[in-house]
């Protein structure tokens, strides 16, 4: 991605309130629901896995590490997939298990089980959403507070620090060994969601999953450098090009302040770069160290943009992407902007003091 931590559905439904059935956990009815949905499975039982559009190191490495387990566990017509153009971004082609991906056309269109990674709400899966429907059961694997409870069976933990600690636990419960190229794609999509284990979601029990991953051979140094540390040459003067108009605000958020930037298709088109390459532009914006809030807008369609923002502490950027039609985490959001650029920038400003959780002093 390779941007830390998702976006955290931008354009799903508002973040969940304290009554929601997700703000818990899974119960133990849930995760007996889960195995007994594929342990139950025929023979020749037909398993699609779906993840959700323009995917990231969670989405990706959980549903890629979890097919391998569902390999070693004897299922064999097994399909892996996402909405939209079928290229996978450069920081993951190089997965175990990306051998199982086919384009959203040729996804199976009735399966009898569709298993879908680190999507919020059916918006997420595009044009395979349908699969929902026509499946015989649609488990749902997710750590959004968003999750809208959207399939049959929903183990949807917004505790978890990544959606592949949900899939780790599906798997320890229907007893998969997990060996280096399954641990490999949970891996990734533990590292990538807690910004290489520097944000707030990294707990003890993060690194106790980590050193369990790793016991298993894989090489974090390895990983790191082509997830993280491998750019093409066009992507670092598009950085420099798009970090050179970048905007300090001190006085927004009430007083915390406020960086951000832009980038456009022109901007893509003149270095020669897939859009993907964007994702990773935030983590560059979000260590000014004046600001407490940060922004990249990324151009989307024609007067549309994808919009993501990061905290540090002392704004919940949640409730700014909530309110602006998007979801996300406290301090990892964002939502999809219309019209011009100042004109959604603008509408951030204004939201911002109303979700600043720390006074300034």
């Amino acid at each position: 991605m390779t941007e830390a931590v998702e976006d955290a559905e931008a354009g799903a439904p508002a973040a969940a309130g304290p009554d929601d059935a997700a703000a818990g956990g899974p119960t133990d009815a849930d995760w007996a629901a889960a195995v007994a949905a594929v342990r139950d499975l025929r023979a020749d039982a037909r398993v699609l896995l779906i993840c959700h559009v323009n995917p990231d190191g969670d989405a990706l490495g959980s549903m890629l590490g979890f097919a391998l387990g569902l390999r070693r566990l004897g299922v064999r017509q097994l399909q892996a997939t996402f909405p939209g153009p079928a290229g996978v971004p450069e920081p993951f082609r190089w997965l175990p298990g990306v051998e199982l991906l086919v384009s959203q056309d040729d996804a199976y269109p009735d399966p009898d089980l569709v298993i879908c990674f680190d999507a919020a709400s059916e918006s997420r899966l595009g044009d395979l959403a349908d699969r929902l429907a026509t499946a015989g059961t649609a488990l749902v694997l997710d750590h959004h507070a968003s999750n809208t409870g959207f399939g049959t069976v929903n183990l949807v933990d917004p505790h978890a620090a990544a959606t592949s600690v949900v899939a780790l636990g599906l798997l320890d419960r229907l007893g998969v060994t997990v060996d280096a190229p399954t641990a490999t794609g949970l891996y990734v999509a533990l590292t990538t969601d807690t910004g290489s284990f520097r944000f707030e979601a990294t707990t003890p029990a993060v690194h106790e999953m980590a050193a369990r991953l790793l016991a298993t051979g894989i090489r974090p140094g390895d990983i790191s450098r082509q997830v993280f540390d491998t750019r093409p040459f066009g992507a670092v003067r598009l950085f420099g090009e798009v970090l050179g108009r970048a905007t300090l605000e001190p006085a927004a958020a009430a007083g915390h302040g406020l960086v951000w930037t832009y980038a456009t298709h022109d901007d893509l088109a003149r270095h020669d770069q897939p859009a993907y390459v964007l994702e990773a532009l935030i983590d560059s914006v979000r260590c000014t160290a004046e600001a407490d809030v940060s922004c990249v807008v990324k151009q989307s369609g024609e007067a549309e943009w994808a919009v993501s923002l990061r905290s540090k502490g002392a704004v919940d950027v949640s409730r700014v992407a909530v309110g602006l039609g998007g979801g996300g985490h406290r301090f990892a959001a964002g939502f999809t902007g219309r019209g011009p650029i100042d004109a959604v920038v603008a509408g951030i400003r204004a939201a911002l003091p109303t979700a600043v959780l720390i006074p300034r002093a």
